[in-house]
């Protein structure tokens, strides 16, 4: 697993809040080169190419389910939170539109029988971890999961529905569809401006620059144990 950011590595980001700039864009550039690295993994690049059967975005979407679960099932307890709380928009949930998928894929029932990877697993706890004892650190994986799945997510159906032939938002790639999101990209303005309203100092800020660093280098641990298992065709 790719080891998250250094501690040390905070004064440097706390001097970059020292402007006027917007958190929502302030933290998208301060993560811009760890989520370049992740969404191009060899994994990504080789299933959004067609060069990977079914299986392996199968294997995928099992893994999102135990992250998700994760981040879902933590939500509640953090509904009132003053930091965490106006970020749980129960119209972002995907662990149910997960788990249609894997019946249309797997077979109604077979949910029990999916494993994760230990990257997964290692994921997963430290969205538990953050949720337990650090809000504002949820705060961070909450935003790199789900607007990035109303944003690049998008990339990952589009491809899925052209190389596996699933209908268009349709079982299969339910997990990318957001019923409850009438207008993404409205819903991406007002969850960017619930970022820029985030009631911590600077220093939190910076610490959940560095959350979100962590998220994506998790993020890319899964991709590469996924790359493992998975390899395109001669």
């Amino acid at each position: 697993m790719e080891a998250p950011v250094k501690a040390t590595a905070a004064p440097a980001a706390l001097t970059a809040f020292a402007d006027a700039t917007p958190f929502s864009v302030r933290i998208r550039t301060a993560s811009h080169d760890q989520h370049s690295e992740a969404e191009n993994s060899g994994f990504m690049s080789d299933m959004l190419g067609g060069r990977l059967g079914p299986e392996a975005y199968v294997r995928y979407t099992e893994q999102l389910w135990f992250v998700y679960r994760a981040l879902e099932e933590s939500a509640h307890a953090l509904a009132d939170d003053p930091v965490a709380g106006p970020f749980v928009r129960p119209e972002l949930f995907r662990v149910a539109e997960i788990e249609r998928d894997l019946a249309h894929l797997r077979g109604a029932g077979r949910r029990e029988t999916i494993d994760a990877l230990p990257a997964t697993l290692a994921y997963a706890a430290r969205i538990e971890e953050c949720a337990r004892t650090w809000p504002a650190g949820y705060v961070a994986h909450h935003y790199t999961r789900y607007l990035g799945d109303l944003s690049g997510g998008q990339i990952i159906r589009d491809a899925a529905e052209k190389a596996w032939g699933f209908a268009h938002k349709g079982d299969g790639v339910r997990f990318y569809v957001f019923e409850g999101v009438a207008n993404p990209a409205a819903f991406k303005r007002e969850y960017r401006a619930l970022l820029d309203a985030v009631a911590v100092d600077d220093l939190e800020k910076a610490r959940i620059v560095e959350e979100c660093n962590r998220a994506f280098a998790f993020n890319g641990a899964v991709f590469r144990e996924l790359g493992a298992e998975f390899r395109p065709a001669a």
